[in-house]
């Protein structure tokens, strides 16, 4: 049971469990926690379980005083039935805070217990402020003048800060973290293998220097994976800080543009995955550019069932942009088998459409030199790197004997004087495709 599978709202919903849990309580809410997603995928109901109003009791039971839990640990699952007609229970939200306002009126509390119910439940105020806001269709402006980065400003000091753009939500309470952050880059790959915790996560402002930071070190041509695993730590903090706005689609977006360039499609198909439902909330963002690059990838997949599907949902605003329009150009340069087309395209893709290409573009290659094979006897060498778009004549003489098509006339000629033996070389490329290309190979799910 992958969690890439997972809906959308049930991450945010671990998420959000996982940046509640205390050292006190962690051990039993990740046992709940599983539990409660295991009876769901039993039952089928991953998908259409309301998650947002699902409550893990071990949670809510460490905000009551230590002397009076009575309660029996096997009432304390709550039962994932979305067919049950009784009616809807009392908010969460607020049952929390009515249970935090009772505790915080015994004495039974030591002060340090007290003051951590203080400081949960101010956070949880702020919270149902957060949701009543977006109920009413408005959102804060700024961050709390408290959460300010009173840690970034005692950290980065020398680093100036001039960011305009502010978090649509940032529920997670960092003002009473155990030590102040001294990096925005994080240290090193601790923060992706395990659960993360309030005083581990960095506020709205590092974040923003932090993207810019690596942007930086990615233009210094800094190691991949180091860049990868900075780029993994900076969405988790987006995502348990439930911040999705212009600032979250710019990170997904300039992440899938690094994978695309060193050729990682396993994590830019996840960028790709989640920049859709970024811009299916009406966050704006370059989806003109990265729904081109969805078509170029149904194309390499040769799913023409989905890609149909997906072309017919675009507005016609969508299929007017030109990176739009150039993705379509090269599915009916495909469909219709139109080579000269097809690589003329190849070489003036916009943006990184080339990168998405270069995946697909041997086995069409391969496909344009078989009917190339079946309608001429011979082929000069110049005549096949104009037509299928490769850079240097070495190029493509080194592509034709790794694929078994190297079959020349005169093969001691310089290689602008080479004549390829179509005859000869036919049957050598109907066998390569059947053993590389007739299979698509893609890592990763789009």
């Amino acid at each position: 049971m992958s969690s890439e599978n997972w809906p959308p709202q049930l991450k945010e919903w671990v998420a959000r469990c996982l940046g509640q849990m205390t050292d006190s309580n962690r051990t039993d809410a990740q046992a709940e926690l599983r539990q409660v997603i295991a009876d769901a995928f039993v039952n089928k109901t991953l998908w259409t379980t309301d998650w947002d109003g699902v409550q893990l009791q071990s949670l809510s039971v460490s905000l009551l005083p230590k002397p009076a839990l009575s309660l029996n640990p096997t009432h304390l699952k709550r039962k994932l039935n979305i067919t049950d007609s009784s009616p809807a229970p009392v908010s969460n939200k607020k049952h929390k805070k009515t249970v935090i306002s009772k505790s915080a009126a015994t004495n039974a509390l030591d002060p340090n217990d007290q003051a951590a119910l203080n400081r949960r439940a101010a956070r949880f105020q702020r919270e149902h402020d957060l949701e009543r806001q977006k109920h009413n269709g408005s959102y804060p402006s700024s961050i709390p003048a408290h959460r300010q980065v009173t840690q970034f400003k005692n950290s980065r000091s020398n680093t100036p800060s001039s960011f305009g753009d502010e978090p649509e939500a940032d529920p997670i309470d960092l003002s009473g973290a155990a030590s102040p952050f001294t990096f925005a880059l994080s240290p090193d790959n601790s923060l992706l293998s395990q659960e993360p915790k309030p005083e581990t996560i960095r506020p709205y402002t590092v974040l923003q220097t932090t993207l810019e930071q690596l942007k930086k070190r990615w233009r210094e041509k800094a190691n991949y994976s180091w860049i990868c695993s900075q780029f993994k730590s900076l969405r988790q903090d987006l995502t348990v800080q439930r911040i999705k706005n212009e600032f979250t689609v710019s990170v997904y977006e300039i992440h899938a543009r690094m994978a695309l360039e060193v050729g990682d499609m396993v994590e830019y198909n996840q960028c790709q995955a989640m920049l859709r439902n970024l811009y299916d909330l009406g966050i704006n963002g370059k989806r003109a550019e990265f729904t081109a690059y969805r078509i170029l990838m149904f194309l390499h997949g040769r799913n023409r069932s989905d890609l149909n599907l997906y072309v017919g949902q675009l507005t016609h605003e969508q299929k007017n942009e030109s990176a739009v329009v150039h993705a379509l150009a090269v599915q009916r340069a495909l469909s219709m088998g139109n080579y000269h087309s097809l690589f003329d395209l190849y070489l003036n893709a916009p943006n990184m459409g080339a990168y998405i290409m270069d995946h697909f573009i041997d086995r069409e290659r391969i496909k344009a030199l078989m009917v190339m094979a079946k309608a001429y006897l011979t082929l000069p060498l110049t005549f096949i790197r104009d037509e299928l778009g490769f850079d240097t004549l070495g190029q493509l003489r080194e592509f034709l004997v790794t694929h078994k098509a190297g079959f020349f006339r005169n093969p001691n000629a310089p290689d602008d004087q080479l004549v390829v033996d179509c005859k000869a070389a036919s049957p050598a490329l109907a066998e390569v495709f059947e053993e590389k290309y007739r299979k698509v190979q893609i890592k990763g799910a789009v």
